[in-house]
């Protein structure tokens, strides 16, 4: 087999940028080690910046996106129990978030993939990358018992912090950078009304707290918790109750309960590698940074990643110049470390942690406050939030 560009994940960076690259006539292969609908089902991220859902215009798969979206042009903040608003689309001259699960977009990209004729090759497994250093690449794999080798010109890693793209970097020229949080997110889906028509972020005693939702019948709740809690130790009515008390009275008292169908912890990291080319291979998206949840950034870096790499190569096989190939990991990563700082200083404004003492605890209360306060403030939390534009 042989293509231009081998595409490794198809996750939302490697749907995305075969997509555009299918869009500007490259050829391209996808390979992916699950099948569709283990890809498609995993509970992600569902906050998406203008950026990304301008690509999903761009794409011709918004119809949905439209008709089913929530634009939210603000935000709510409660620290010990008092809720204000930022008003995002007053501070940035009318931008805004718009909440739609990544899970959706998931069947967006596949949808059209499967409509577009795109070659996926799903459970492929044992995948390695060749001859990265070389005139060309190869990729191989094995399915149903048999071995398979695909040549090509370049290789986009988008297969995850746990693929194997970024550990086919010597580890003499990878160097990486993390900060694992010590907590995690408890979070619970349910088929409830939101308690609020924006989301809600929450800074307690007890913890850190987040009112989100998937669509006006379906609500996302998460809590700061202890990395190592049973999930057994927390009902349904312990949850609730938790929830409500750390949103406070006034947002508590419109949580509507119901039975969680979905309930897991995950951890949080702030984590990035540099640089993310290595000869023919691209890391995009998660192979390449990870963010906490905290500001929802995850699909959003994984969309500006793409749109940039797609830009390269189809400059590279428009003109034949390498010019954004030889940049792209300097320019993605200068947008990277921004959204890394953003994710970083809410996760640390808005979560309690074990070493906290009375002076920190006072300097994130003040931090809190000044937000409060300052309009300037709130429009560089504002702006930080709906996404920065691409560079």
């Amino acid at each position: 087999m042989k293509t231009q560009v081998a595409i490794v994940g198809a996750g939302p960076a490697g749907l995305f940028l075969a997509l555009l690259l299918h869009q500007a006539g490259i050829d391209c292969v996808v390979l992916e080690r699950r099948d569709r609908a283990y890809v498609e089902g995993r509970v992600r991220a569902g906050v998406l910046e203008q950026v990304t859902v301008d690509l999903m215009a761009r794409l011709g798969l918004d119809a949905r996106l439209r008709r089913e979206g929530l634009t939210h042009g603000g935000t709510n903040i409660v620290s010990d129990g008092e809720l204000f608003h930022v008003d995002m689309a007053e501070l940035t001259g009318g931008r805004a978030v718009t909440v739609y699960g990544q899970q959706e977009v998931m069947k967006d990209l596949f949808d059209a993939a499967e409509q577009r004729g795109l070659r996926i090759v799903f459970e492929a497994e044992d995948v390695a990358l060749h001859e990265l250093r070389g005139s060309a690449a190869a990729v191989g794999w094995r399915k149903g018992g048999a071995e398979h080798r695909l040549a090509c010109d370049f290789i986009a890693g988008c297969d995850g912090f746990h693929g194997v793209s970024r550990r086919a970097i010597p580890a003499e020229i990878l160097r990486t950078f993390e900060r694992v949080y010590p907590f995690g997110w408890l979070g619970v889906l349910a088929d409830v009304p939101p308690c609020a028509e924006e989301l809600i972020y929450c800074n307690h005693a007890r913890g850190f707290a987040l009112a989100s939702m998937r669509s006006p019948t379906r609500s996302r709740y998460y809590i700061q918790c202890a990395l190592d809690e049973p999930l057994e130790a927390w009902p349904d009515e312990r949850f609730w109750d938790e929830v409500c008390l750390r949103l406070g009275p006034e947002a508590g008292a419109n949580v509507v309960r119901g039975p969680a169908f979905e309930k897991s912890i995950a951890p949080l990291r702030s984590f990035v590698t540099e640089p993310m080319r290595y000869g023919r291979l691209f890391l995009a998206g998660d192979a390449a940074h990870i963010v906490p949840p905290t500001g929802a950034k995850g699909l959003n870096l994984a969309a500006s990643d793409v749109i940039m790499l797609n830009e390269a190569l189809c400059e590279f096989y428009e003109t034949g110049s390498e010019r954004g190939l030889d940049g792209y990991s300097q320019r993605a990563l200068a947008r990277v470390w921004k959204a890394e700082r953003f994710s970083w200083w809410f996760t640390s404004l808005t979560h309690r942690f074990p070493q906290m003492d009375a002076f920190d605890r006072r300097i994130q209360t003040a931090e809190l406050a000044y937000i409060r306060s300052s309009s300037t403030a709130q429009a560089a939390f504002a702006e930080n939030y709906v996404g920065l534009p691409l560079e």
